[in-house]
């Protein structure tokens, strides 16, 4: 299963982008939503997630800014970002495992620019 990410975009150094990704009616045993980030030659790393005891988990590099909020009826999972800086830029995975299976999103594009 796919999911389908959107919220993605161009924006400059201090603006704000919201992610969203839906989840599939399907899955039915899900236990963590989340983003994961990939910045150009690095590793993908996780940016946010949630998991289903309701915890919260934000790398150190978006406290603060970053803000990961679920839709527990539409298991969606949404990404608020906002004081971007060029840092942030990269691919945004969404991902959401539903018992031990993984699904991912084909990837959003962030651009900040300076």
């Amino acid at each position: 299963v796919q999911l389908q990410a959107s919220g993605g975009g161009s924006v400059q150094a201090g603006g704000s982008l919201r992610l969203s990704c839906e989840a599939p009616r399907s899955l039915s045993d899900i236990n963590f939503m989340g983003w994961y980030r990939q910045a150009p030659g690095k590793q993908r790393e996780v940016a946010a997630g949630w998991t289903v005891a309701g915890t919260t988990y934000y790398t150190d590099s978006v406290k603060g800014r970053f803000t990961i909020s679920i839709d527990a009826a539409k298991k969606s999972v949404h990404l608020l970002m906002n004081s971007l800086k060029p840092e942030d830029t990269g691919v945004y995975y969404c991902y959401i495992r539903d018992g031990p299976r993984a699904h991912w999103g084909q990837g959003t594009l962030v651009t900040v620019s300076s």
